[in-house]
């Protein structure tokens, strides 16, 4: 079974309903990013980053996949697919997929602020007070700005052993993540989806669909078939 890899971003989850981060800007849901998402910000205002937090998994229990989530969980039916997430949301969880990689972390986890593999189901509000078992402030298990990506590595191995790549909903403007694609084998069939796209740095090399992430799928899933 060939191995089919999918690379995907904030754009698959914006058509579910899921504001989303954008560099152009700086601001998410109208917050500067340093002061939600890094460790400087947690440091200056433990109570603003949680709530904003809070708000966002709040928001995650009132969407839903959409059809392009539950199209790349139907893929599996004819790929080895394994999905690498920029995303925090469970959506493609929700929507069947079972190998999923999140890079950047996951909104419905907390751990603590000491150790982060302590980590626990975070369904609900994280409050100032709610501590780790070693008695540390619980805070999101997100990967901010600035920290480590555990996951990069795990990642990696997995795009070099891709005999497809499909790029979709992302940009690929925030590193470690972007440097993924230069992990592909030579003969690995990459293909992008972004309505943005204009093909940075790929060159000749990928097929590019400037689609949103459900009429892209819609559009490219029976030409997948067709290659299992």
């Amino acid at each position: 079974m060939k191995k089919l890899t999918i690379l995907s971003g904030a754009g698959i989850s914006a058509e579910s309903g899921i504001q989303t981060f954008r560099d152009g800007d700086g601001l998410w849901e109208n917050h500067n990013v340093t002061d939600v998402a890094s460790p400087e910000g947690w440091r200056k205002d433990r109570a603003l980053v949680l709530e904003f937090y809070n708000q966002r998994r709040r928001q995650l229990h009132e969407v839903q996949p959409n059809e392009a989530h539950k199209l790349l969980a139907e893929l599996e039916k004819y790929f080895d697919v394994q999905i690498i997430t920029q995303n925090i949301d469970d959506l493609h969880e929700r929507a069947g997929s079972t190998k999923i990689l999140h890079i950047h972390g996951e909104l419905f986890k907390s751990c603590s602020c000491n150790n982060k593999r302590l980590i626990y189901d975070q369904k609900d509000d994280i409050n100032i007070g709610d501590k780790a078992e070693d008695g540390a402030q619980l805070r999101p298990f997100i990967v901010w700005f600035g920290e480590d990506v555990p996951l990069y590595q795990d990642a990696r191995e997995i795009v070099k052993e891709s005999d497809i790549l499909v790029v979709i909903g992302t940009s690929l403007q925030v590193y470690p993540a972007a440097g993924l694609i230069h992990d592909i084998k030579d003969d690995c069939l990459l293909i992008v989806i972004n309505p943005n796209e204009t093909g940075f740095g790929y060159g000749q090399r990928a097929v590019v669909m400037k689609e949103t992430a459900t009429q892209g799928m819609k559009l490219l899933f029976d030409k997948l078939v067709n290659l299992a």
